[in-house]
Parts: structure tokens; C-alpha cells; sequence
């Protein structure tokens, strides 16, 4: 695999495009590499072309770079398949947000679970469908690299619906949480050493060391000094549990049942409700700042991210040993937790591909959590691949923060409602309207 070819599918999603190019360019062993890019809107398109063609130029790498509108051509003889797709763009995130908040359903992020999670989940699977069929067919023996979420959801419908078995979904959330626990600490970052395990958005540090000195009790120490530390969900979560989540404070409290319902937790804890709704107009600002600059042949700044997917290509061409974080069906990996969920575990790449490790038992309280998270996703999948509806509703129950929130005859009304504005993004069977069980 002297000149790989990496697929980057939803290239479109041009900031995100750029930062792995940044990181893929950077290895002398992947310079001359073929980026196949592929995105459904021509003018993104062409704005990820101008910007893989820029930063091939700025790191010195004389890779082949191709754009097409036909995914199939993009895939065909693909090593490496890059899946960053963000089906309905900006309107189907505030779609998610907007809907659910008429029932008073608070959500931040809204792309993991919740309502927001179910949806955007449902609206991805047919797509997944169309993705894992191409790659059976031109590219079977290509690896896919998932970056779409709901990352759980989506890697195990990939799994489940189309058979391909080297599917592996990456997300930065371990690094980064390392990284600043470290940086909280005013440790070096390369002294620590570390494992994390649990499911995507949701797992947890389960060593956290030094020079074989166990961190958590400076940890203590230094959130019994900062009280402004204290005011945050995974603090608060970490405090109660005894271990540190891998997300967010606002990913996490969207995950558990205790935190957005109440007014007094969203003050005391300073959550920014709909924060995602932000993001995604500066996500679509700044793809009008970098199509401009492409445009008028403004320098453009080549970053690298730290990003997975990249050391992934690396390790697997090269044979270069790694450790990465990646969300993988659980086949004996975590032995308290559902076989047939994604979770995520560190997992050693090579010339051999990606080898998720076994993690064993999570500490009962956060196996407990997880499981309810791998319930609701366990729904979302059975819904699409069973062509049943109901399951939408029932994900939409067992969801924690939606059932904190609402009553269960809102829960099916506002599914309807989902249903009805996301329209034809979902599969025909998934588009039906259900009576409330209590009408009848």
C-alpha cells in the first residue's frame, strides 16, 4: 500500500476535512497518497478540493488529489474510507433543537442520545445502508474510519445492517480529557499514563497515573480549593461516581437523568441549553471565511488536530505500533455491559488493522449507565433494521433525560412531531404516525 487511497466521504464538512489532511500530510509515508474526496453539495466540494490542493502544497506532499460528486467513484479500490457525513446539514440540527423545546425539553448538544440523538441517528442509517453496500462491493477490504454521530448508534447499524466487519469509530474525547486533565494538573501530558473505557461520549478514566502515582487524589485536592470547578456536570458526576467521563460537561449532562430538568442544576452547573445551536452557525461561518479565502487566494492556516483517523492510516501502512480510543462492537470487551453494543476501548493498530483490547468489568455504577445508554441505542438500530416504529418511541422512553422530562404520552407526540419534520430524511417505514396507546 506504497500510495494508499483514503476516501473522504462528506469532505463537505470542509474544517474538519482540512485539520485530517493536515495530520495525513504530515507523515513523509502518506504524501503521496490519493485523497479521494466526495461530498453531494458541488460548491463544498470544491472549497475541500482548493483546500486539500492548498495544504498538500504547504506540507510539501505531492499526493494525487481527486473530487467527485459520484460516491461510488470516490470508493472504488479505497484503502481507507473516512465517513464524515452530516445528514440534513444546519437545518436538521435545529430542527432537533427546535421541536423538542416546544414540549420544554432542554438539550445542549443534542447528537448523542435524546431526542436529538434518536433523530439524527434515524436519518443517518439509510445512508449507512447505501455507504456499507458500496464499500461490500469496491472497497471490501477497506477499513472505515466512522466520525459521524451518534457514534454508537451509527457503528452498530454499520455492523449489523451491511456485514462489513472493519468499521471502527473515532473520537477525540479520551485525548482531549487527558489532555486537560494533565494541563489541570500542571502535569506533562507525555508523563501520564492512562485507560479509559465505556461507551462513546461516556466513558470513563479508570487509571489516571504518574510515574506510578495515582492522580485522583490531586485531583481531589484541587477541586476542594477551586469551588468554581465544582460547578460543572462531569466534576459534579466524577465526585459522585469516583471516576472522570470522557465528554463534556455538556455532552454528559444530556446523558443522565439529574441535571437539565431542573432549573436550580442548570444554574448551579452554569449548562448552556441549545450551546450546539451555536456551534453550528460558527461551523457554517467558518466555511464561508475559508471558501472566501480559498477564493480569492488567501493563505489559509495548515493545522494539525491530533486526530485518530490519521495515526490509524499511518500505523496500519507503515506497521508503526499505536494505541488509539475507538468504538467497536462489544464482543467480549467489557464483560457487564451488552455484547451486542459499540463500546470503546483502547485498541492497538498495526500492519494487522485495528485490535480492540479487552477492558473487563466498569465499576457497577458506570456499567449501570452505560447500560442504559446501550438500551437506548440498542432501540434506535432494532427500529431501522426491523422497520418498526415503535421502537422509536420506546428509544425515546428509556432515553434518561427525556423521561426525567416529559410524560410518556408527550414522548410519543413529540416523536410524531419529530417524524413529521424530518420527513423524507427518514426510511419510508420509520415515517409512519403512531396513535397514542391511551387514545385508544
Amino acid at each position: 500500500m506504497a500510495h494508499p487511497k483514503i476516501a473522504f466521504i462528506g469532505a463537505g464538512s470542509v474544517e474538519f476535512t482540512q485539520g485530517l489532511l493536515a495530520d495525513l500530510l504530515a507523515f513523509p509515508e502518506l504524501k503521496s497518497a490519493h485523497i479521494a474526496l466526495h461530498d453531494i453539495d458541488a460548491e463544498r466540494l470544491d472549497t475541500a478540493e482548493a483546500a486539500a490542493r492548498h495544504i498538500a502544497a504547504e506540507r510539501g506532499a505531492d499526493a494525487r488529489v481527486t473530487a467527485h460528486a459520484d460516491r461510488r467513484a470516490s470508493l472504488a479500490g479505497a484503502g481507507f474510507v473516512i465517513n464524515t457525513v452530516q445528514i440534513g446539514m444546519a437545518e436538521a440540527t435545529r430542527t432537533d433543537f427546535h421541536v423538542p423545546a416546544r414540549y420544554g425539553l432542554r438539550q445542549t448538544i443534542g447528537d448523542t442520545l435524546g431526542i436529538g440523538g434518536v433523530f439524527r441517528a434515524l436519518r443517518t442509517f439509510p445512508f449507512l445502508k447505501l455507504l456499507g453496500e458500496d464499500i461490500a462491493d469496491l472497497c471490501p477490504d477497506a477499513w472505515l474510519l466512522n466520525y459521524t454521530n451518534p457514534m454508537a448508534m451509527n457503528v452498530q447499524y454499520l455492523t449489523q445492517a451491511t456485514g462489513l466487519t472493519r468499521v471502527v469509530g473515532l473520537c477525540h474525547s479520551v485525548y482531549w480529557t487527558l489532555r486537560d486533565l494533565a494541563e489541570l494538573l500542571d502535569v506533562p501530558y507525555d508523563e501520564i499514563t492512562y485507560r479509559a473505557a465505556g461507551v462513546n461520549h461516556q466513558a470513563w478514566v479508570l487509571r489516571f497515573e504518574r510515574g506510578g502515582e495515582d492522580l485522583y487524589p490531586r485531583l481531589d485536592e484541587l477541586i476542594a480549593r477551586e469551588p468554581q470547578l465544582r460547578r460543572r456536570v462531569r466534576m459534579d458526576m466524577y465526585r459522585r461516581l469516583g471516576y472522570y467521563p470522557t465528554e463534556t460537561s455538556e455532552h454528559s449532562s444530556e446523558y443522565v437523568p439529574w441535571y437539565l430538568h431542573h432549573d436550580s442544576e442548570v444554574d448551579r452547573l452554569r449548562l448552556p441549553v441549545g450551546a450546539y445551536l451555536d456551534m453550528t452557525d460558527e461551523n457554517v461561518a467558518s466555511y464561508h471565511r475559508t471558501r472566501d479565502a480559498l477564493a480569492k487566494g488567501e493563505p489559509l492556516a495548515v493545522e494539525g488536530t491530533m486526530e485518530y483517523a490519521p495515526q490509524v492510516i499511518h500505523s496500519v501502512v507503515t506497521g508503526t505500533p499505536r494505541t488509539v480510543y475507538g468504538n467497536v462492537p462489544n464482543h467480549g470487551l467489557i464483560d457487564n455491559l451488552p455484547a451486542h453494543g459499540v463500546v470503546e476501548v483502547p485498541c492497538l493498530v498495526d500492519a494487522s488493522g485495528v485490535q480492540p483490547t479487552r477492558a473487563g468489568s466498569l465499576p457497577p455504577q458506570l456499567a449501570a449507565l452505560n447500560r442504559t445508554y446501550l438500551s437506548t441505542n440498542d432501540l434506535v438500530v432494532r427500529a431501522a433494521l426491523h422497520d418498526e416504529p415503535r421502537h422509536v418511541r420506546h428509544a425515546a422512553m428509556t432515553d434518561p433525560a427525556t423521561a426525567a422530562t416529559l410524560t410518556v404520552r408527550d414522548v410519543w407526540r413529540l416523536c410524531d412531531d419529530m417524524v413529521r419534520a424530518h420527513g423524507e430524511l427518514l426510511q419510508p417505514s420509520l415515517r409512519v404516525l403512531l396513535a397514542d396507546p391511551a387514545d385508544g
